[in-house]
């Protein structure tokens, strides 16, 4: 079945937004951090106000659109992030910023609640090709946007002009999502919000994410980390008893752990430990000088973005044919075959460290990977959840890739920290091999886990044909 572009042009130019903020802040945290006159140390808020806001709103957001209507959420996140990236863009002082950056928490739901929408809008052929769509858009507007900001703010001569085209862009996408032209959701869960657990799983989250971002500047050992460290997972066993013993619990758990769909969530960390973690270090080692480092390719700055941006489009095409290579393949065949890919690739990397083609080679491989696991993962928890709580575990995945992304980078800093040479201060080969060996581990052990896990009967193996749902109010 082809994808109705009235419903599904509207939601990709949704998470093409989220794509594009999110890629795009990342470059300028230089230019915002100058501009607003703080350290590096603090400018490292202005990403952790993000992802601690998002990891209470996402969860919350997914359930609220199963609930009341996906189109209901999406404007509503949509009026928030509006209003966040105005805020940003006139803030004076890092306290406003940071502000802007904790009213775009829900910029991260925008994914989750398309899921929902067109899960519960078309066939289930339709709804794979639809996320697969999403999903590329996703890579696509991140990679534009990282690509973009700086030589944007570098013509415009600062940030400030990026930063008002993206609130541009947010209004834009407002008047969209407030036009007739997105379908609303036919089939609604019913019961009522679990508020306490939202709550609980919000606090445990921001106490891990927020642990995890300051550990590398206070010190894993300072009572702040450490108290974080130490009472997330208390926190997040909490929220699991409360939710084995609610009727209608924010994320159905017993679901979630089983043996059909808990290895796909525990693959979604593990992207978020190959992806995002290691995003960082691709760009330190393109920049270090081999005459002073003894490693790297000493690219200019204006160059590294161009060559990420490359691999970064294989992803958006790999992420684009999923639908139709998860239906020659299944599901879990495909995600099986993507990490192994990423394994290939960091393999490659470990060989091919001094040669700028073997090592390239090694990251067009793993990014091929990226794309079908990023399109891959989200159809298989969405159809493998209970009907009415797709968007919510769609949205628990999320953070769980952002949560994965988090960690890993926590520990690449602590082990580059580490692992310094004595003559320049830098962080020695031996730091880069070991965190391309550590995430080609990760992704070999996934590769074992998505594909040894018994599938639940017909998801995500062969398309399976569902009748329109007839249109409803939400």
């Amino acid at each position: 079945m082809s994808v109705p572009s009235a419903l599904i042009v509207p939601l990709l130019t949704f998470v093409l937004l989220d794509g594009f903020i999110q890629g795009s802040v990342v470059s300028l945290l230089p230019v915002i951090r100058d501009a607003l006159h703080t350290s590096t140390g603090q400018a490292m808020w202005i990403t952790a106000a993000q992802f601690l806001s998002a990891a209470v709103c996402v969860p919350a957001f997914g359930r609220l659109g199963d609930l009341h209507g996906h189109r209901l959420m999406l404007r509503v996140a949509l009026v928030t992030i509006t209003v966040g990236s105005v805020l940003c863009a006139v803030a004076p002082t890092l306290e406003v910023f940071l502000a802007g950056r904790v009213l775009l928490g829900p910029l991260d739901s925008l994914l989750p609640l398309s899921v929902g929408l067109v899960r519960d809008r078309l066939d289930t052929a339709g709804s794979r090709r639809a996320v697969s769509l999403l999903a590329a858009a996703l890579i696509l507007g991140a990679t534009t946007g990282t690509a973009s900001a700086g030589p944007l703010a570098s013509v415009t001569g600062g940030g400030r002009t990026v930063l008002w085209n993206l609130a541009a862009l947010a209004v834009l996408c407002l008047a969209l999502a407030l036009t007739p032209r997105i379908a609303a959701t036919g089939q609604r869960a019913h019961g009522r919000m679990d508020w306490r657990g939202a709550i609980l799983l919000g606090l445990g989250l921001t106490l891990l994410l927020g642990a995890v971002s300051q550990g590398t500047t206070r010190g894993w050992l300072s009572p702040l980390v450490l108290g974080g460290l130490l009472l997330a997972p208390m926190v997040l066993a909490l929220w699991v008893a409360v939710s084995l013993r609610s009727s209608e619990p924010l994320i159905d758990v017993r679901a979630m752990a089983s043996r059909s769909i808990a290895p796909a969530f525990g693959c979604g960390f593990a992207v978020g430990v190959v992806v995002l973690g290691s995003q960082s270090v691709t760009v330190a080692f393109l920049d270090a000088v081999p005459e002073e480092t003894g490693y790297g390719f000493g690219l200019p700055h204006w160059q590294i973005g161009l060559w990420i941006a490359v691999p970064a489009l294989v992803s958006f095409a790999t992420a684009g044919v999923s639908a139709a290579v998860g239906r020659r393949l299944g599901y879990r065949t495909m995600l099986a075959l993507a990490f192994l890919l990423l394994a290939a690739g960091f393999l490659l990397k470990i060989v091919g460290y001094a040669v700028l083609p073997l090592w390239y080679a090694g990251h067009m491989v793993s990014d091929a990977g990226v794309g079908l696991a990023i399109s891959g993962l989200p159809t298989i928890i969405s159809e493998g959840s209970p009907r009415d709580r797709g968007a919510a575990s769609t949205a628990v995945y999320y953070n769980l890739k952002t949560a994965g992304g988090s960690i890993t980078g926590a520990a690449a800093a602590a082990v580059f920290n580490g692992l310094l040479q004595e003559s320049t201060h830098q962080p020695s080969l031996t730091a880069y091999l070991l965190l391309w060996g550590a995430c080609g581990v990760v992704a070999l052990a996934s590769a074992a886990l998505i594909h040894l896990a018994p599938p639940k009967q017909g998801v995500a193996e062969q398309p399976l044909r569902e009748p329109m749902r007839s249109p409803g109010v939400g």
